[in-house]
This record gives C-alpha cells, sequence and structure tokens, in this order.
C-alpha cells in the first residue's frame, strides 16, 4: 500500500520545538522529492519545504527559513521536520507530500501521494 504516515505534532509554547516524521512506503522513496506542506483550518495549502530525492538540495518558504530544518533519511524512508522557535502563526496541520522527479519550490506539489496530516499548535 502506498502511504505517507506524518507523527510527531503537538502543542507548545511559543519559542518552542517540535519534530515531525514522515514515513513512507509503497513507492520508490528515493526517487521523490518530499514536500512539507501546512494549512490552517479555513484556509489553503502553504507550501513549507522541498527536500530532494537525494536529501541535498533543501528549500525553505521564507516564513520558516531559519528556524525549520528538514532532512531526509533514504535508508528509512523517512522525512524530517525540526521546527524551531515556533511562534503562533505556525498553528496548523503539518502534511507531508510526494512528487516524482525533482522539487518544485515556492509552489504546492501536485499529485494525491500526501499523508493524514499531523496538528501543531502553538501558544503564545
Amino acid at each position: 500500500e502506498v502511504q505517507l504516515v506524518e507523527s510527531g505534532g503537538g502543542e507548545v509554547q511559543s519559542g518552542g520545538s517540535l519534530r515531525l516524521s514522515c514515513a513512507a512506503s509503497g513507492f520508490t522513496f528515493n526517487d521523490y522529492c518530499i514536500y512539507w506542506v501546512r494549512q490552517v483550518p479555513g484556509t489553503g495549502l502553504e507550501w513549507v519545504s522541498s527536500v530532494s530525492a537525494g536529501g541535498i538540495l533543501v528549500y525553505y518558504a521564507d516564513a520558516v527559513k531559519g528556524r525549520f530544518t528538514a532532512s531526509r533519511d533514504n535508508s528509512k524512508s523517512t522525512v524530517y521536520l525540526q521546527m524551531n522557535n515556533l511562534r503562533p502563526e505556525d498553528t496548523a496541520v503539518y502534511y507531508c507530500q510526494a512528487m516524482y522527479g525533482a522539487c518544485l519550490v515556492r509552489t504546492l506539489p501536485s499529485g494525491n501521494l500526501r499523508g493524514q496530516g499531523t496538528q501543531v499548535t502553538v501558544s503564545p
């Protein structure tokens, strides 16, 4: 079964940290760019980060640059998002999404290979 499963969300105070994980299965993980996107209820998806298939190229939205670090371990078919210095405006459901080939930057990926999401809540 093709799937992506996020974990690691929770509630923290402003300035705190969380580490999200995204475990993939059922497809050739090493061939796919993995994206982190987020969504506040009632609004659209927002691109957060892209991690290239080999993990060498990593891109970030301006809103998270310098605070978030994305990485992947292809031996475990897992992608991570380390989130530091969290702010209330980071509150959202965070999804990982896979798309074959080179990463897109500053744009949402297409397709439906996306996890179920994990809630991140940052209190003031």
